[in-house]
């Protein structure tokens, strides 16, 4: 039934009256907890782990000693590093930038666009007279999101749609991108975090959508080193072969806007590490 009002969502894009994005978390939460009757909701915040209970095991003893810890140490070194005017990113956000990853991505209702973390750094980046950083290669965008991560743990994310025209259209379009099929191998993003996770696909088993952006940016062990959440998604339309997109587009933002949305009440738990 899930699918079925999906597809019919998804088919029928230009009529005027859609399920609220409320109306498709409510149907997003009923599907897992039916999938998945013993895992608890606020576990999802663990990605794949929450589902798997002998990889969380090797997980769980690898968060002992934490292969992101250096990143984070890292992060907050560059995240208080003075700009050429003396600014710090600090300057650019409430409370200093401390504790306040859950408060992304929210959507501009000045500017109209959804405004994620990473584009908040390069924005306040240029404010203050520097280049914008690259989201790929886990280099200093990332180690700064990792450590604003990190001083966030435990809170929680609530993102809010605002009721306009544009709002809901950034919404849609990333909902809109999340389940439409692409590429030469005809896969959508739910394709495997929503139908097939919890089964083996190749040699993995794709994580759940909900909960996807809590734990990132990511370190990747196989990489060996910080992945952020756009890079994330642009790997996943090449392992498809199918079209993609720049850090920090619209088309990655919305669909970070419309992912976030659906683990609203999920804590923030990133870093995280993946193999």
């Amino acid at each position: 039934m899930f699918r079925k009002i999906l597809a019919a969502i998804l088919l029928l894009p230009a009529l005027s009256v859609l399920a609220s994005p409320e109306k498709d978390f409510d149907e997003f939460v009923s599907y897992f907890k039916d999938r998945f009757p013993n895992t608890p909701y606020e576990d999802y915040k663990n990605g794949v782990y929450s589902i798997d209970p002998s990889a969380r095991e090797q997980w769980e003893a690898m968060e002992e000693f934490p292969p992101y810890e250096l990143n984070v140490d890292r992060g907050e070194e560059l995240f208080n590093q003075p700009f050429k005017n003396g600014n710090t990113y600090g300057s650019c956000f409430e409370n200093d930038g401390v504790g306040v990853r859950q408060n992304y991505p929210y959507f501009d209702t000045n500017r109209n666009k959804v405004i994620t973390l990473e584009g908040a750094l390069n924005d306040c980046r240029v404010k203050n007279g520097e280049k914008p950083l690259s989201y790929f290669k886990g280099k200093e965008l990332a180690h700064v999101s990792a450590y604003m991560a990190y001083t966030s743990r435990g809170n929680v994310f609530n993102v809010q749609i605002p009721n306009t025209e544009e709002a809901l259209s950034a919404y849609e379009d990333g909902k809109r991108l999340y389940f439409t099929k692409k590429g030469q191998l005809n896969f959508s993003c739910a394709d495997c975090h929503v139908y097939q996770t919890g089964t083996k696909l190749r040699a993995d088993i794709p994580s759940p959508a909900i909960g996807h952006p809590t734990h990132f940016p990511v370190y990747r062990s196989g990489m060996g080193r910080l992945v952020t959440l756009h890079e994330r998604f642009a790997g996943c339309l090449n392992r498809i072969r199918a079209k993609s997109f720049k850090g920090g587009s619209d088309e990655l933002n919305n669909l970070e806007f419309f992912t976030t949305f659906m683990s609203n009440g999920l804590e923030v738990n990133g870093p995280g590490s993946r193999k």
